[in-house]
């Protein structure tokens, strides 16, 4: 396949492409070699690694790996299949292992530096969520799966150390030490505990009334989880606190990802929030949608930093650095519209983007 890994001029016009180059309206760095099929998840390696390496998983059933050098360029290090496509990658904390969650219905561990991976979950169907837990007195992973149940593992043990009955299948999670929580089918909503040992915390009802599709944790100003932001395939994202000074004033929704405006005599379109990720610096956050735009969130000022304008296929996922200076997106179908508006000439691309100043929280009053 001689234009896998080409630069980014093929396609951009002439091609069958209008003048408006619409795959890439931001005009941001395009990552080489990305899947070919519809990207699921991405990754930033954490603080305690040099450099910024990226992990991407698809419905190719592969996972990439790929050096995000100081002047942009991208270099892929290394590939790892399964034999299903992969719904979520993490990294272990000191970045020397990256585990791997697929519809053939298991985990994987992927040690990075002998570019080995090996099977350290299974369920009795595909695994959607998967997080390391690094507790004083623990480390394991957490994976969540369509087949109702939460599980952890110990990496060296081939039975789980625990295993949770969830009330439905697990749809999102997230994990910030010493919390985590997941989404589920039928609108579940649960957070846990991890200290000591994981234990369930509180169910939630649902503050949003379509089904669940993100989640993600934010911090204090102390640095400790708080809360979390929950996003819905009805354009629409809810801010929760675990325990808010006051709960009718503190907790809030807000739409996004639909078009143009309240103008009622044309209906609206509504798209899927497809992903979250809270600014590690600023505490701001980024959604993305199948409507194939990003937008960047002030919480506490309760206002829309920026939107993008709109690529020409949905956005599937996303995630910022650790130090906040780059932000990741991934452009591929979600398969929102069914199969007829899949169109398998199109490309798969993901994105990075200077992410320092536009995400600066809004100047309090």
């Amino acid at each position: 396949m001689s234009l896998f890994g080409t630069s980014a001029g093929f396609g951009a016009g002439g091609f069958g492409a209008a003048t408006t180059d619409t795959h890439n309206p931001m005009k941001d760095v395009e990552v080489t070699s990305p899947p070919d099929d519809s990207i699921s998840c991405l990754a930033f390696s954490p603080p305690a690694m040099p450099g910024n390496f990226l992990i991407g998983g698809s419905w190719a059933n592969d996972v990439r790996c790929w050096e995000v050098q100081d002047n942009g360029q991208t270099v892929p290090k290394a590939q790892q299949m399964h034999t299903g496509p992969v719904l979520d990658v993490c990294w272990s904390e000191d970045g020397s292992k990256v585990f791997t969650a697929s519809c053939d219905k298991t985990a994987k561990m992927w040690d990075l530096n002998s570019n080995q991976a090996i099977q350290i979950a299974q369920h009795d169907a595909p695994i959607r969520t998967v997080h390391w837990i690094k507790a004083p007195n623990y480390n394991c992973i957490m994976t969540g799966s369509w087949d109702k149940t939460l599980k952890f593992w110990d990496t060296r043990s081939p039975n789980p150390m625990m295993s949770l009955q969830l009330p439905e299948r697990c749809y999102c999670a997230d994990v910030v030490y010493p919390m985590a929580v997941i989404a589920s089918a039928e609108r579940g909503l649960i957070v846990y505990q991890l200290e000591n040992q994981p234990s369930e915390f509180r169910r939630i009802d649902s503050p949003l009334k379509h089904q669940h599709r993100c989640i993600a944790i934010f911090k204090d100003k102390q640095n400790k989880p708080a809360g979390f932001a929950l996003g819905s395939i009805e354009g629409r994202v809810a801010i929760h606190y675990i325990n808010p000074p006051n709960p009718a004033k503190d907790n809030f929704t807000f739409k996004c990802h639909r078009s143009n405006g309240t103008n009622t005599a044309t209906p609206q379109d509504i798209y899927a929030v497809n992903a979250i990720s809270f600014h590690p610096v600023h505490g701001t956050l980024a959604t993305v949608g199948s409507d194939g735009r990003f937008s960047f969130w002030d919480k506490d000022a309760r206002t829309k930093l920026k939107t993008s304008e709109q690529l020409d296929q949905p956005i599937t996922a996303c995630s910022f650095n650790n130090n906040g200076n780059i932000f990741a997106y991934a452009s591929s179908y979600d398969w929102s519209k069914g199969h007829e508006y899949y169109n398998p000439q199109k490309k798969n691309y993901i994105f990075l983007r200077n992410a320092t100043e536009e995400l600066k929280p809004r100047n309090k009053k």
